[in-house]
């Protein structure tokens, strides 16, 4: 059993498991699912300033503190536990064009070559860093939720709002990886 959980699994039953939590949530007490929502959480209850977005009851959402805590504990489990120690099998393509960008040295699809303490402080690790995760955080807040929270339970919920905001992210998403980052990686 243990080595079946070792394993990749496949789309077809990966991805029905993750959409079972619309239901399951649906069921449990007519909760959303969504990442993004735990951090005003989590600023609610740590920062006890006046700031109107923050002034609400966030103790009637601590279920989805609990859920985050549980997802990064299953991040960590899986990771040390449950980790493959075989190499993750990428396209031949993909290796050769990250060798063009310079990108030789990873470990497991993350670049050590641009995501480490010391190319934070290059123009490229704070563009790929810093910038991008201000771009990510503010188009988070702008669509209202992050991709899990439109694309997993809005299109489930049939939201005119999700269904544009997933079209939107994954436009920006190949747009940004099609035509951008080739520039960024070359700085």
């Amino acid at each position: 059993m243990l080595e079946i959980l070792k394993q990749p699994w496949p789309w077809y039953i990966a991805g029905p498991l993750i959409g079972l939590t619309v239901p399951t949530l649906l069921l449990l007490g007519n909760k959303s699912f969504g990442i993004s929502s735990s951090l005003r959480h989590i600023c609610a209850a740590c920062v006890p300033a006046k700031i109107p977005f923050f002034q609400y009851n966030w103790r009637k959402e601590m279920w989805n503190l609990f859920f985050v805590a549980g997802i990064l504990l299953g991040g960590i489990v899986g990771a040390g536990i449950l980790g493959n120690p075989n190499a993750i099998v990428v396209s031949p393509a993909l290796m050769e064009e990250l060798v063009d960008y310079g990108i030789t040295n990873y470990n497991n699809l993350i670049p050590e070559d641009i995501m480490n303490w010391q190319s934070l402080f290059t123009v490229k690790g704070f563009f790929l860093m810093a910038v991008g995760g201000f771009l990510v955080g503010f188009g988070t807040r702008y669509a209202g939720g992050c991709t899990s929270g439109h694309a997993i339970m809005g299109l489930s919920n049939r939201q005119w709002p999700s269904l544009v905001a997933t079209i939107c992210f994954m436009i920006g998403g190949f747009i940004m990886a099609n035509l951008i980052l080739p520039y960024i990686l070359l700085l």
